[in-house]
């Protein structure tokens, strides 16, 4: 198995300018949520793994101005825009999405890109006001693909825009598992403390109270407290921690998405439970209900999540690969590589 850590460098609105191709990568997120941080990660190995002809150029999401106005300035028709996935289509981080609709509608000439993404717009006259605002924004780029990382979220992109839509897992996924050599112990629980968060307080404690007869019990969240600001040259360690302190424990109870797929790369057993608009719970039946060792559940019945953790916790690891599935993606820019040739 390939190591999938590289150097990375620091971007910024001073763009090289050279013959080379470029793919130009807008939103690539500074602050400290360990998901989108290893999803922009990610993205970039990918990138620079299938299509190493090309110069991979990252721009912060608090340069996202400045950013457009000096990829403006040399981009060419065989460059390629892209803007990071995660979880944050809609109307819900609206300051995510607004840079994501100045990108989409500014470079329409080129290939665009929406890496894997969740969408959720909820049916509030403000949700369907902003909703309204993105297919303006999204529906000016006639070659703007964007890639859904749910079946949930590719049926709403679907009734939602005009624009092709493309069924891949979340980036992260592209990874296989790793063999950790780390000594495990305990149960870790990883879960919000946002606005996506539907877990009851008294549930948790129900579940900490059957844990604590077997589990040292530990609480945490994929969101840092420190440092307050992550760059392209820090979060490769970072993301390394969250791996090693996922990979030391014995079991993971979160409602995390991402804590569910650094289960699946460390090989740890997780309980997923769901969060407001169902995100983890579609992408594990879409792509992960196969894994033994990590299961998605409704169930707040504490005798019968005894049962799914008994199961759980005894499943043996196997193979598993996931990048046969970011096929579609490679033929779409291998396609517009051939045009532009």
């Amino acid at each position: 198995m390939a190591d999938f850590f590289i150097e990375t460098k620091e971007s910024s609105a001073q763009l090289p300018q050279n013959a080379k191709p470029k793919m130009f990568m807008f939103g690539v997120p500074s602050y400290t949520n360990m998901g989108d941080q290893a999803v922009s990660l990610v993205s970039r190995i990918f990138f620079e793994k299938e299509f190493p002809n090309y110069q991979y150029i990252e721009i912060m999401d608090y340069d996202n101005e400045a950013g457009i106005k000096a990829v403006k300035e040399i981009i060419t028709k065989q460059d390629i825009v892209g803007y990071v996935g995660g979880g944050n289509m809609g109307n819900l981080y609206t300051d995510i999405e607004e840079d994501r609709r100045a990108v989409f509608s500014t470079f329409v000439d080129n290939l665009t890109i929406s890496f894997p993404q969740s969408i959720h717009f909820e049916k509030t006259a403000y949700g369907e006001r902003e909703k309204r605002l993105s297919q303006d924004a999204y529906n000016k780029n006639h070659n703007l693909v964007l890639l859904a990382r749910d079946a949930q979220s590719y049926r709403r992109m679907q009734k939602t825009f005009k624009n092709k839509i493309v069924f891949i897992p979340d980036m992260v996924l592209y990874l296989k598992p790793k063999v950790f050599n780390a000594e495990r112990s305990g149960a870790l629980f990883v879960l919000r403390h946002d606005g996506e968060k539907i877990l009851d307080e008294s549930f948790i404690e129900s579940l900490k109270v059957i844990l604590k007869k077997h589990y040292s019990l530990e609480r945490t969240d994929t969101v840092l407290e420190t440092p307050t600001q992550i760059t392209p040259k820090t979060r490769q360690k970072l993301f390394e921690e969250q791996l090693q302190k996922i990979a030391s424990q014995e079991l993971i109870i979160s409602d995390r998405f991402h804590a569910m797929v650094f289960s699946v790369l460390t090989q740890t057993p997780c309980l997923l439970f769901g969060n407001s608009y169902g995100k983890g719970k579609h992408a594990y039946f879409d792509w992960l209900e196969n894994i033994s060792w990590i299961k998605y559940s409704d169930e707040r019945d504490i005798t019968r999540i005894k049962t799914e953790l008994a199961d759980l916790t005894s499943a043996q690891t196997h193979e598993y690969d996931l990048q046969p599935n970011f096929r579609p993606l490679k033929r779409i820019i291998k396609k517009y590589i051939e045009m532009q040739a």
